[in-house]
């Protein structure tokens, strides 16, 4: 990739970020990770171990924070109180990381975003230094007051957390990414590498996922499918797409100097 993505002005030359939870051993993680050429890696801080546990394998030994930008998510969160109090944690075991993913969510079934809470959660934590990533629906209005609180990147999601059913609703992203001063990127849904260029010929700044990659049958092989989705759909985004025509059928040769 020539462009590079900048969050919380850091640039990073991936526009994939990807997860670390769901695979069936940290190896598998590790394969997965430098399959997707990720930088940055979330962390479900209430679900994995990076020192809480001493006498438990670390994630940290099998993606060192020099060679990886961490990403800690505030994942089962159900209040903004919650929330602040993981983030905080999170700071103090990775000696004072400031980058996080936001998410407060609503109900247990669908994982959808409770954005009252999650808008209250910014406030504290943009206020408390943090540079925050927010996962949020994909309601335009929503995404506006959440650039406006201060968050570094705002993150619609495509469908529900964990679905796979992909691009639901193209419009309210566009309408997002068209009024944002901050990079927005996909968060959740996203199933195979086809929404993964969609996503970003919409003009996404990125993609987060995990059980896309995670889920397959062979999450390495996938891995590397959603790195060259994100790094195609990037490309058409940049080129620019040529205008749809309904019956107005043109030739992909030239039509003049035909031999008779």
């Amino acid at each position: 990739m020539t462009d590079e993505l900048v969050i919380a002005g850091k640039s990073y030359g991936s526009r994939l970020l990807v997860g670390t939870g769901k695979y069936k051993d940290f190896k598998e993680t590790r394969a997965a990770i430098d399959a997707s050429g990720a930088e940055i890696v979330t962390v479900a801080i209430r679900r994995t171990n990076i020192g809480q546990h001493a006498d438990e394998p670390s994630l940290l030994e099998f993606l060192p924070p020099e060679e990886f930008t961490y990403l800690p998510n505030t994942a089962g969160c159900y209040t903004a109180d919650d929330a602040v109090r993981t983030l905080r944690l999170a700071r103090e075991l990775l000696d004072g990381h400031q980058l996080v993913k936001l998410e407060v969510l609503g109900d247990p079934n669908t994982l959808y975003p409770n954005v009252v809470e999650t808008i209250a959660a910014a406030k504290t934590l943009v206020k408390d230094g943090f540079d925050v990533m927010v996962y949020t629906s994909d309601d335009p209005i929503i995404a506006k007051q959440l650039e406006d609180v201060g968050c570094c990147a705002v993150m619609p999601l495509a469908s529900l957390i964990g679905s796979g059913m992909g691009i639901l609703n193209p419009w309210n992203l566009q309408i997002i990414i068209e009024n944002a001063n901050v990079p927005v990127l996909v968060d959740a849904g996203v199933g195979t590498a086809s929404d993964a260029a969609i996503a970003m010929e919409l003009g996404c700044a990125g993609i987060l996922m995990n059980t896309a990659i995670a889920g397959a049958q062979d999450p390495v092989l996938m891995a590397s499918a959603m790195k060259k989705g994100v790094e195609a759909g990037r490309e058409a985004f940049l080129a620019g797409r040529m205008a749809k025509k309904l019956y107005s059928a043109s030739p992909s040769s030239p039509t003049s100097g035909m031999i008779d």
